[in-house]
């Protein structure tokens, strides 16, 4: 007797919330198929209701959202994305984070203080996540702390890339804004051809968020074009004076290139009076159009997360997104 055989096909789906639609729309045409049609809405008492509109039964399904303002309810409508597709009966459910909300919370600095990092983790794994795929988390650490795999993508090669197609024959210097990023520096400067490294030394007040004072540059920055990298900007304060302080250092210009674009008011004002050149982003988070300004560039990171996606699909390697050279 011949044993029975049934043949399966994986089946791939995307699935997006409310908070940046377009991304995931950009990201399901690199991958050449559509978002899964959702429906969400709020009750009147301001409580999230989603349903699909297509069955998800034994699916790889990705779900996408970005952390943005107003994020708790971003970060609400993921989780419940996520139990409507382990209830739905989705095979595997990876949960896509271009940017992971509450990051910047990874330790306790002083005590009765929460690791909220951590708990977004549990969050997600309790509502029914198999994995996680992350861009430039704010520390490393937080890869640790889901209990299943987690891809962590980099737009390093993105920004570096366009930094050395335009300001390539300048005489650059990679400068971080503090001096824990010293490490994303170094992996900058291998990108630019051993480009020297600056960093600037900062005090902050840790009872006053987005505050902090950059006091000098460590490093000869004279006459040379620093590019200024960090993972994110905020309310753009720190960005701003450290950018001042490189020009009073003899700096010859500044551009600044970050991942995530938070632009919280009144980032845009300052950077917009600010004395550098450019500012390099990418579309991890939404930019709406009056956040938008002249020195602004723009960069996409849905090449890069549907690549991952594809890899993590055909059960490939993520980590070759990074092996090939510059």
């Amino acid at each position: 007797m011949t044993s029975l055989k049934r043949t399966t096909e994986k089946s791939l789906m995307i699935l997006s919330g409310r908070a940046h639609p377009a991304l995931a729309d950009e990201v399901a045409e690199c991958l050449g198929i559509h978002p899964v049609p959702t429906t969400a809405y709020e009750f009147a008492n301001s409580e999230i209701y989603v349903r699909f509109e297509e069955s998800v039964r034994g699916s790889d399904a990705f779900c996408i959202q970005s952390h943005t303002a107003p994020i708790n309810e971003w970060i609400m409508e993921h989780l419940i994305m996520v139990d409507a597709l382990k209830r739905a009966s989705a095979k595997r459910i990876t949960v896509v984070l271009p940017f992971y909300g509450y990051a910047r919370q990874d330790k306790k600095h002083r005590g009765r203080e929460p690791i909220s990092a951590r708990l977004m983790a549990d969050l997600f794994k309790a509502a029914g996540a198999d994995r996680l795929i992350c861009v430039d988390l704010h520390t490393a650490q937080i890869q640790g702390f889901f209990d299943g795999p987690v891809d962590h993508l980099q737009a390093l090669p993105i920004l570096s890339d366009y930094v050395a197609g335009k300001y390539g024959h300048e005489q650059l210097a990679v400068v971080s804004p503090d001096a824990g990023r010293i490490k994303v520096a170094e992996q900058w400067s291998k990108r630019l051809g051993g480009a020297p490294l600056a960093f600037i030394h900062k005090t902050r007040d840790i009872t006053r968020p987005n505050q902090s004072v950059a006091n000098r540059v460590v490093g000869d920055v004279k006459d040379r074009m620093c590019v200024l990298v960090d993972d994110m900007i905020d309310s753009g304060g720190t960005i701003c004076q450290a950018a001042d302080a490189l020009l009073a250092a003899g700096a010859s210009g500044v551009v600044i290139a970050a991942t995530h674009a938070i632009f919280s008011d009144p980032a845009v004002e300052r950077l917009r009076r600010s004395p550098v050149q450019e500012v390099i982003v990418t579309n991890t988070l939404p930019i709406p159009a009056e956040k938008h300004f002249d020195k602004l560039q723009v960069l996409s990171i849905a090449p890069l997360i549907s690549q991952a996606i594809h890899e993590v699909f055909e059960d490939g390697s993520v980590t070759s997104l990074f092996d090939a050279p510059n």
